[in-house]
């Protein structure tokens, strides 16, 4: 039917117009000069038919146009329900049900913060069991120390360790957990150096110390949960604070 040509008029035309092909028909249709009651010629019966008694052309020239309806309301069930007498939810009820603050939300708290905190723990811990470490390889030679002798301080070489151990104490404080590997590194030789020194000596007290020390140092760089932070800590500042004490007795 796209292809067919249509003659058309009025019934008061003496005059027929055309051909017209089914696109031309609706343009004629939207300025008005073709309605349903124009008259098309009906090939096939050879007879002058108004367009509307023909089914097939009067819906591809006026196809019926679909009424809007209004979509009725539809009552939608929430989950989140207001409970007669509850007190009205504040900005800062939010803000503590978020971090983990409130009766219902205390034990929701994001694993990562927990880990995070516990990571900063142990970096202190960590400062602290340098600190100690510094403390018992520096102080027995003090007068080493004071007199600048390079000679001197060759010749004790725990003043060359303790310098290590206040350096990494020092980038520690400041945030540079970076080191982590080289902490991990003094640990082993700190246990290797001094544990030596024990061994051959049969001191096996401070050497089990030591052991303890050089153990919680490493781990409190590797461990990210309390209760592991706070075994590192107690083997670390303890088995050091031991080591310490040993040396300056």
């Amino acid at each position: 039917m796209a292809t067919q040509e249509f003659y058309i008029r009025n019934e008061t035309d003496t005059e027929a117009r055309g051909p017209f092909n089914v696109e031309q028909l609706t343009s004629l249709i939207d300025s008005g000069q073709l309605t349903p009651a124009t008259l098309f010629y009906d090939a096939t019966t050879e007879q002058w038919t108004p367009i509307a008694s023909n089914a097939d052309l009067k819906i591809t020239l006026f196809p019926e146009k679909k009424k809007l309806t209004v979509r009725p309301k539809q009552k939608l069930d929430t989950l989140n329900k207001e409970v007669e007498g509850a007190a009205p939810i504040t900005v800062n009820d939010m803000l503590a049900a978020a971090e983990g603050r409130t009766s219902d939300t205390k034990d929701k708290k994001d694993p990562a913060e927990a880990m995070a905190r516990a990571a900063g723990i142990a970096r202190w811990c960590a400062i602290v069991t340098l600190l100690a470490a510094t403390a018992g390889e520096v102080l027995p030679s003090t007068d080493a120390v004071l007199s600048m002798d390079p000679a001197k301080i060759l010749g004790a070489p725990l003043i060359i360790l303790g310098a290590a151990d206040l350096f990494l104490a020092v980038m520690l404080g400041l945030g540079v957990v970076t080191l982590y590997p080289l902490v991990r590194f003094r640990a082993a030789v700190g246990l290797g150096f001094l544990g030596f020194i024990f061994w051959t000596h049969g001191q096996t007290t401070p050497f089990l110390a030591l052991v303890a020390g050089c153990g919680g140092l490493y781990l409190s760089t590797v461990f990210l949960t309390y209760l592991s932070v706070a075994i590192a800590a107690a083997l670390g500042i303890g088995g050091f604070g031991f080591v310490a004490w040993q040396l300056l007795s």
